[in-house]
């Protein structure tokens, strides 16, 4: 752009001074070269100061100068509510047990009832047993039943054992309730 500008060697030079100090370039039009005055260079307070053309490493006293370094203070916040707390342990001393036992047990009981309202084994096993038959019929449709017919049905037979042994040991248990529920003397009579 100087190029563009056609100046003089000296206003050339005149203005880089400007630039390499960092300062901002004048406003008003350039002295003749006979009146341009030589420019004073600045303190050397004000040269530490100034940027170099190029970024170059930070000594360390500037870095530890500035705010890098300087940690927050820490502030604890409580952890918990003490007045929570302090009620959790009249609770205990008044009643004799904490209110998360109880929790604990009562979430305890409720996974237990789950458990019982699984589908019981010998339901399953009349639920394969179905499947099985439906195979095979869709097999004999299909015109292929005397390919599967004898695993199907040895499958099927196993599940009728299965459920013949669990049909025994509930009839077992049954039998054991009975005979704790009725009373010894009444049994004699029966």
């Amino acid at each position: 752009m100087m190029e563009e500008l056609q100046m003089t060697h000296s206003q050339k030079r005149y203005l880089m001074d400007y630039v390499t100090r960092g300062d901002a370039l004048p406003l008003q039009r350039f002295p003749p070269s006979s009146q341009q005055p030589v420019p004073v260079p600045y303190p050397a307070a004000c040269q530490s100061c100034r940027l170099p053309a190029r970024p170059l490493l930070r000594p360390a006293k500037v870095c530890q100068a500035g705010d890098a370094y300087t940690r927050e203070k820490f502030k604890p916040q409580p952890t918990r509510d003490l007045e929570k707390e302090k009620r959790r342990l009249q609770k205990i001393l008044a009643l004799g047990k904490d209110e998360v036992e109880d929790k604990v047990e009562q979430a305890f009981v409720r996974k237990k009832e789950e458990e019982i309202a699984e589908p019981d084994r010998f339901e399953e096993l009349m639920n394969e047993i179905q499947e099985r038959r439906d195979f095979l019929a869709e097999m004999e449709a299909l015109g292929q039943g005397k390919k599967y017919q004898g695993i199907v049905l040895t499958e099927i037979s196993q599940k009728l054992h299965e459920m013949e042994i669990i049909d025994k040991k509930r009839s077992e248990e049954m039998r054991n309730i009975m005979t704790k529920a009725v009373p010894v003397g009444n049994k004699s009579s029966l």
